[in-house]
């Protein structure tokens, strides 16, 4: 096993090794809020380590196809998710996924949403496109790319184990960008099963590639990849 592979697999053994029975059982990524200060800062670190060993520095240029599929989120620091962590009234953010579509230039981010006593599921989605930047006057793409968010749904799928249709989605509003500035995501780190990233307020996010049958028809049914 080489250094990189040994380095992937301690940061994504230290983050498992941190999530609860239910973060497994659900299959809920964790964050820095959840952690002790010193803790965090060894994952960032680790990070940081994994991250200078990437074996794709130019992600968008010579491994853009890397990027297609169902991306899993194992732990971030990032606002947003930050805020799912801390939902009250019995609700815990399960799965968080993001599926991209490299055809479209599009992908949608995903987490789902149950009560820890069955009594309600749902998600909320986000839907965006983006385009490679070019920094500093550069005719080829490097690392940055330049979000534009589309919508947002908020969705219901059961409640007391019903199915209600009728509540999925029940609201779709336009998705806000941030006034002022365009929202930009850096890959730092590339390869068929690892993704690293951190998005413009410096939040991290580190994924796994996912298997999900379920998300794939999910993207196919709701024809989100080709908005």
């Amino acid at each position: 096993m080489d250094s990189r592979t040994e380095l992937k697999q301690e940061l994504l053994t230290k983050i498992e090794q941190l999530k609860t029975p239910t973060d497994i059982k659900l299959g809920s990524p964790i964050t820095d809020v959840q952690l002790k200060d010193t803790i965090s800062q060894e994952i960032e670190q680790l990070t940081q380590k994994v991250e200078a060993q990437n074996p794709n520095l130019y992600p968008l240029c010579y491994a853009v196809n890397l990027l297609d599929g169902v991306w899993h989120l194992q732990y971030s620091t990032s606002r947003e998710i930050r805020s799912l962590s801390k939902l009250k009234y019995g609700l815990k953010v399960g799965s968080v996924y993001q599926v991209i579509d490299l055809e479209t230039k599009s992908f949608f981010n995903q987490a789902f949403v149950k009560h820890r006593l069955g009594l309600i599921s749902g998600y909320v989605l986000v839907t965006a496109t983006f385009e490679p930047a070019k920094d500093n006057g550069s005719p080829l793409p490097d690392k940055r790319l330049n979000i534009d968010f589309k919508k947002r749904y908020l969705a219901i799928e059961t409640i007391g184990g019903v199915t209600t249709p009728q509540l999925n989605p029940f609201k779709i509003v336009p998705a806000r960008n941030p006034r002022g500035r365009v929202p930009v995501f850096d890959i730092t780190y590339l390869d068929e099963t690892l993704r690293i990233g951190r998005g413009g307020d410096g939040g991290l996010y580190i994924l796994t590639k996912s298997n999900s049958v379920a998300m794939k028809e999910f993207m196919m049914a709701e024809g989100l990849g080709k908005n």
